[in-house]
């Protein structure tokens, strides 16, 4: 499986545009390879640089199996939006207080649709998905302000 996106290269810099200096809005995502079994996605990115430890700017969940384009700026349709740690249900977009971060955009096939709400939180997505990932593929985009 795997995870790219137009906008911006594993391990190259996010574009502005993306980040709470822009726009803010979610870039563009692909999935490809998804496994046949795979009864829905879950993504999930987060900032482990941050100072307070891992920050989530995104949760999104039951994503349906076939999506494999998350265009920009739009959740895909059916899927859930957990809480992110700007508590919203919402993508919040790189933001470092300084220096530069590394953003995981993390994506899952899972072998069942999870029983969550919105109210959910990282934790309680991937306890939800323990013994459900099918497989697992990861795209890191970096960010510094003001450079």
């Amino acid at each position: 499986m795997k995870i790219e996106s137009p906008a911006f290269s594993n391990q190259g810099k996010i574009p502005a545009k993306y980040t709470c200096d822009g726009e803010n809005i979610s870039p563009p995502l692909i999935f490809s390879e998804i496994p046949e079994n795979t009864a829905s996605l879950a993504l999930i990115v987060d900032d482990p640089d941050a100072p307070a430890g891992d920050w989530v700017h995104w949760l999104l969940f039951n994503i349906d199996p076939k999506v494999e384009k998350i265009e920009e700026g739009i959740k895909p349709e059916n899927a859930l939006v957990g809480i992110n740690d700007f508590n919203k249900n919402a993508y919040g977009g790189p933001c470092p207080p300084s220096g530069t971060h590394r953003y995981f955009f993390k994506v899952y096939a899972l072998s069942k649709s999870l029983s969550l709400d919105e109210s959910a939180r990282k934790r309680d997505l991937e306890e939800a998905m323990e013994g459900h990932i099918i497989a697992k593929a990861e795209l890191i985009g970096l960010y510094s302000r003001g450079k």
